[in-house]
C-alpha cells in the first residue's frame, strides 16, 4: 500500500533547553510535556534545531557523504566492513539485510572509539575514514560531538516531561553520558518501478534516540502509525495490519531547520512500554540519488536498562505488568548487530566470520 501524505508528526523546538535562563522556565516545561505526548503517541517527531546547528552544516555534511558515494566501486571498497569487525566500515549496495531481504542501499558506519581495539571482537574494531572528500573526517566528527551533545539535551527533557526527581536524573545520565554512539551515512539509489523490494525494510530502532538529518528528498522515509486519528485523516484504503495492529504508513518528509527523531528499544524498557519504539522503512522511487545521516546516541556499552521508577509512577499499579526484561546494552547491542548486519552474505569469508556471532 502507498503511503498516506497526511503528516500527522509533531514539531518540537528544543531551544528552551539550550540555555539556563530561569525565564525559559515555562518554555521548558512547555518542550518537555510535548516530548512526553510525542513519545507516548507517535515515537517519531520533528525536533527544531534551527537554534542550535547551521543549516549549512547539514548540506556540507550531505555533499561530503554524497561526493564519497560518487567514488569508483574499488575506492570504497578499500574501507569494506571485512577489513575490520564487520561492523565499521563501508557497505555495498545490497549487503545490509533486513527481514531476510537485502536492502537497496549503501553506507559506511562509524562507531565510538573503543580502548584496545580487537577486529577479531563484535564491535570492537577501528573506524575506517574515509580520506576523499579530504574534509570528511573533519566535518563527520564536529557532527558527531554536537549530536552526543544533543542527546543529553533532549534526554533531559524527557526526564523531565516524565517528571523524574533530579537524582532520577542523575541517575538516567550516568546510563547515557559515555554513548556507544553510531552515525551512519546512507546512500539511496532510486528503486526501479518493478522491484518490490525496499530501500530499507521495516524495522525499529534499538537504541536510544535517533537523529536523521536527510536531503530534501520527499516520500521516502515512511512511518507506521496506529493512532486512530492518522487513520481517520488518510484513505481508509491504505489501512494495513501490521504485527496485529491495524495503521497507515505515513510519509515523514524532511522539513527545514529540523531532524527528524525517533526513540529506540531501550527506551520501550526505561518506561515499560509507556512509550513504544516505532515501525519504520525507506522506500525511495524518486529519480534522485537519496542521502540521509542518521546518528544513533546509544546508551553506555556497560549500562543496565531496567525500567525507571518515574515511568512506573505513570501507569496504573493495578493493571501494570512487565513489558520488557531488563537488559545490559551493550550484550544487547551485540546480539542485534549480529541479526542485521551479520546474516545473509552470498560471501563465505564473511560467513564464516558471521558464524561465530551471537543472533538476537
Amino acid at each position: 500500500m502507498p503511503p498516506t501524505n497526511v503528516n500527522a508528526l509533531p514539531i518540537i523546538d528544543i531551544a528552551p533547553f539550550l540555555n539556563r535562563d530561569p525565564n525559559n522556565a515555562d518554555l521548558r516545561a512547555s518542550t518537555a510535556a510535548a516530548l512526553h505526548q510525542a513519545c507516548v503517541e507517535y515515537g517519531f517527531f520533528y525536533l527544531d534545531l534551527r537554534a542550535y546547528v547551521d543549516p549549512f552544516v547539514c548540506e556540507n555534511l550531505t555533499k561530503l557523504a554524497r561526493q564519497f558515494f560518487e567514488l569508483p566501486a574499488e575506492e570504497k571498497d578499500l574501507l569494506s566492513l571485512q577489513n575490520q569487525d564487520y561492523a565499521r566500515g563501508y557497505q555495498r549496495l545490497k549487503e545490509n539485510v533486513t527481514n531476510g531481504k537485502a536492502d537497496n542501499h549503501e553506507g559506511i558506519d562509524f562507531y565510538k572509539p573503543v580502548v584496545n581495539p580487537d577486529k577479531t571482537r563484535p564491535l570492537w574494531g577501528e573506524n575506517q575514514w574515509p580520506t576523499v572528500p579530504t574534509d570528511f573526517r573533519r566535518y563527520f566528527e564536529d557532527w558527531i560531538e554536537k549530536m552526543k551533545a544533543l542527546g543529553l539535551i533532549v534526554m533531559e527533557a524527557m526526564a523531565q516531561g516524565l517528571g523524574m526527581t533530579p537524582e532520577e536524573w542523575r541517575d538516567l545520565r550516568a546510563q547515557v553520558d559515555d554513548s556507544f554512539w553510531v552515525l551512519r551515512a546512507i546512500g539511496y539509489p532510486p528503486l526501479p518501478n518493478d522491484d518490490d523490494g525496499f530501500s530499507c525494510g521495516a524495522h525499529k530502532d534499538y537504541g536510544c534516540l535517533t537523529f536523521l538529518h536527510a536531503d530534501p528528498t520527499p516520500s521516502a522515509l515512511q512511518v507506521f502509525s496506529s493512532r486512530p486519528g492518522a487513520v481517520a485523516l488518510s484513505d481508509p484504503s491504505l489501512a494495513v495490519e501490521v504485527n496485529g495492529e491495524k495503521g497507515v504508513w505515513i510519509n515523514a518528509d524532511p522539513v527545514p531547520g529540523c531532524v527528524v527523531c525517533n526513540i529506540g528499544e531501550m527506551w520501550e524498557i526505561w518506561t515499560n512500554g509507556l512509550y513504544r519504539s516505532t515501525l519504520h522503512q525507506v522506500v525511495h522511487r524518486g529519480s534522485n540519488y537519496r542521502v540521509s545521516i542518521p546518528f544513533f546516541f546509544e546508551p553506555n556499552f556497560e549500562a543496565d536498562v531496567r525500567p525507571l521508577d518515574a515511568a512506573l509512577r505513570l501507569q496504573d499499579e493495578k493493571n501494570r505488568k512487565e513489558f520488557r526484561k531488563p537488559v545490559n546494552y551493550g550484550e544487547f547491542l551485540i546480539s542485534k548487530v549480529a541479526e542485521f548486519l551479520y546474516l545473509g552474505s552470498d560471501d563465505e569469508e564473511t560467513r564464516k566470520a558471521r558464524q561465530g556471532l551471537p543472533n538476537g
